[in-house]
């Protein structure tokens, strides 16, 4: 009897500490087994219809492009079995991208592909005929890898670049067009972009076929006075080198050129838009005209934008352009991909903050301004596009919160109406909220991906709590059907020992409201003093309060916080979606206002009874690296940890597009630069600091590391140091991101 009472009670015990360590976050769960790793939809191709799309699918070693219906989520056809074809070397094909030709007849996959930055890569790219099932290369691969392989809407010819020269290959009689003959690695790049373009302006390709295929604008970018960056890759005996191009702030650019090369006419030529001079072209588009071309033109300070629109018609002439639009800041002016020509060829639209907020205007091709489309103490996120056939805009805002994203579409075809009765030249604006059609039923951060024909959308709902629930929509926002719940893995979180994330408020002291997010342990208790760490980016571009899901660090957050730890996140001045003046307000003093006001959270926290504050600390990456690195030194008195992932340590050593747009040159602002760098008051560090830099990062140098050592070491101030070798800038790939989060939470549990 009493061995049946131990039995029982030892069975007992072994369910409740099986239990406990079921509800225990670990490091070795989130980056190691991947225990908590959400299901995702990804890899949706609309097709032309609108209600149809494409997916690849993979089982073993077969691959297969499989055809399905929006509205079932039925298959309808297998398009490419990859066992069905057989490359130039003899073997089966394995291809990891695929894009249509227009009228979706024939397929471009790429295989072998590398790697080359953040978006681009090469590879050996196959066209395949759907009709005959034939499968040709699109040209002789042992001349080289190719890049950015893109189809003519004629279908029958594709464009490419190969060792910085632009091509045209005709896939029917066989032959191959070389457009340009002097690409050379580090000096002329021709139809693709450099580094500094493909980052900072977010794109890679640099050619553009006109809507009927008769003419294709490329880039020609000399870089040949750019200065050269150089990194060691430790992969042999003797280590090698690997050198590009990196324009630093207030150094030489690539001087840029537009060119049209017209393909009946075997003629090229360059547009007068001043490529000598300093400045960028950030974007080019054709209009719905083969003979028109828009191109954007941004000054070195990115305070002035145009809109310039050539005709190409005669390329054998001295090409002109004339401005269709204009606008001016004090601060800056952030380009984007949403130049849309509507099909009447007499109107486009674009977004702009010129009114203080982020809104969708309409113009005529002769630079009037037609309307403002929408407007508000609001901003509009993502512009998604235009249906022309139901003159509906769709977009994303921040209107409810700049915490939340929404879903909306509005009919702009009121607009058309009342500039054709009254014949103003500008049709009043007024806030639009009351005539926008709210898509995506909750709140939260949503966000959208369209079908062509904008008749469906894919809703990304995501909430700081709750991983992805991806659904089906159609453009009147009824919901069709559940895509992913990720039902498993919130049935996981709601049995882990977590704390909701609390949203809230504070005002500093220059009486301004910042954001933040908190998370406490699950049994806490507000007599009891915790130590605290804050997560920080800080930065331009990002914002980290929002109610959307945080991914693996969602779980790290949570991990800490059932260790003891509180973990917040503030949201300083410069951030997101509160308006162009509290975005650009850090302009030309990138880190003093947002010093401030982490310094001010370190006081509004450090008050709090249930923190103590004097173990309060700071983790970030990148621009995070960089306000944490800032934190440690210039609010030294606040902060007793720091960890400083990737960080920039010094705006002169950043590219010169990004860093510029902020804070103009080093020769112009050199006390903006100076009076901001952490690198310029290691003097003043007293507490516990790791730096932490991937050897390879092509992004922000291990340069500002090293040069942050060196100004510790003659400080004589002690710190930690952590090289991952010929990791880049995400610090990722094997067992680096578990041996990455390992030492950083050692850091934080040895020194707070």
């Amino acid at each position: 009897m009493i061995y049946r009472v131990s039995l029982a009670i030892f069975c007992l015990l072994s369910v409740t500490v099986a239990t406990a360590q079921d509800n225990k976050i670990s490091i070795e769960k989130i980056w190691k087994q991947g225990t908590y790793s959400p299901e995702y939809v990804q890899g949706i191709v609309s097709m032309s219809d609108g209600i149809h799309y494409t997916r690849s699918v993979s089982e073993g070693s077969n691959q297969y492009i499989v055809k399905y219906a929006y509205e079932s989520g039925n298959a309808v056809d297998t398009l490419i079995r990859s066992s069905d074809y057989e490359g130039v070397d003899g073997n089966e094909i394995q291809f990891s991208s695929y894009s249509f030709s227009p009228n979706e007849e024939k397929i471009l996959i790429a295989t072998d592909e590398e790697s080359i930055y953040r978006r681009s890569s090469k590879a050996n790219f196959y066209a395949i005929d759907l009709n005959s099932n034939e499968i040709r290369p699109i040209t002789n691969f042992e001349l080289g890898k190719q890049q950015l392989a893109a189809f003519s809407p004629t279908e029958n010819q594709v464009a490419f670049v190969r060792k910085n020269d632009l091509f045209i290959s005709n896939l029917d009689v066989r032959t191959e067009t070389r457009v340009t003959d002097d690409g050379k690695w580090g000096e002329i790049i021709n139809g693709a972009v450099d580094w500094v373009y493909e980052e900072e302006f977010g794109f890679a390709r640099g050619f553009y076929w006109s809507p009927k295929g008769s003419k294709i604008a490329y880039y020609r970018f000399d870089e040949s006075k750019v200065k050269n960056f150089d990194m060691l890759i430790y992969d042999n005996l003797y280590p090698t080198t690997y050198d590009f191009k990196y324009p630093k702030a207030g150094e030489d650019n690539s001087k840029v050129g537009i060119m049209v090369y017209d393909l009946k006419k075997s003629a090229k030529v360059e547009i007068d838009a001043n490529a000598q001079a300093d400045q960028y072209i950030p974007r080019i588009k054709w209009t719905q005209n083969d003979d028109e071309l828009a191109i954007m033109r941004l000054n070195r300070h990115q305070n002035h934008l145009e809109f310039l629109l050539a005709n190409v018609a005669n390329p054998n002439k001295h090409i002109t352009v004339k401005t269709i639009y204009d606008e001016k800041s004090d601060t800056y002016i952030e380009v984007n991909d949403n130049l849309i020509f509507l099909n009447d060829n007499k109107h486009f639209l674009w977004n702009s903050e010129k009114d203080g907020w982020n809104h969708i205007y309409m113009y005529d091709l002769k630079g009037t301004e037609v309307a403002q489309l929408t407007k508000g103490t609001w901003e509009v996120v993502e512009f998604y596009g235009a249906d022309q056939n139901d003159n509906k805009l769709y977009f994303s805002a921040a209107i409810e919160s700049p915490l939340e994203r929404e879903v909306y579409s509005l009919d702009y075809q009121p607009v058309f109406k009342t500039y054709n009765k009254t014949k103003s030249t500008v049709v009043p604006a007024k806030d639009m909220r009351g005539e926008l059609t709210k898509l995506t039923p909750n709140g939260h951060t949503n966000d959208a991906s369209f079908s062509k024909s904008f008749d469906y959308f894919i809703n990304f709902e995501t909430a700081a709590d709750m991983p992805y629930k991806i659904a089906l929509f159609n453009s009147k926002g009824r919901k069709i059907r559940n895509l992913e719940t990720n039902a498993a893995l919130q049935k996981k979180i709601d049995q882990l020992d977590i704390s909701k994330k609390e949203f809230g408020t504070f005002k500093t002291v220059s009486n301004i409201d910042l954001n933040y997010w908190i998370i406490k342990p699950k049994n806490f208790d507000p007599t009891k003093a915790y130590p605290a760490i804050f997560m920080i980016y800080g930065g331009p571009g990002r914002n980290t309060v929002t109610d959307s899901w945080d991914g693996s660090n969602y779980f790290w957050h949570q991990m800490l916080a059932q260790e003891g730890y509180i973990v917040i996140s503030v949201d300083p001045r410069g951030t997101m979606y509160r308006g162009k003046d509290f975005k650009h307000s850090t302009y030309l003093e990138l880190g003093k206002l947002e010093t401030e006001d982490m310094i001010e959270a370190a006081k509004f926290f450090g008050n709090q009874k249930y923190i103590d504050q004097n173990r309060l600390g700071m983790m970030g990456w990148s621009y995070g690296g960089f306000m944490t690195s800032l934190a440690m030194t210039k609010g030294a008195d606040y902060f007793k940890m720091g960890i400083a992932v990737a960080p920039v340590t010094n705006w002169r050593y950043y590219d010169s597009i990004y860093t510029e747009r902020f804070m103009r040159t080093p020769q112009e602002n050199a006390k903006g630069y100076d009076q901001n760098s952490p690198i310029n008051f290691v003097n003043q560090l007293n507490g516990a600091y790791l730096l932490i830099h991937g050897s390879a990062d092509d992004n922000v140098h291990y340069q500002n590391t090293m040069e942050m050592v060196k100004a510790l070491v003659d400080a004589d101030k002690q710190f930690d140091l952590f090289i991952y070798p010929n990791k880049n800038h995400g610090i990722y790939g094997g067992n680096t991101r578990f041996h990455l989060y390992t030492k950083m939470t050692n850091f934080i549990k040895d020194n707070l």
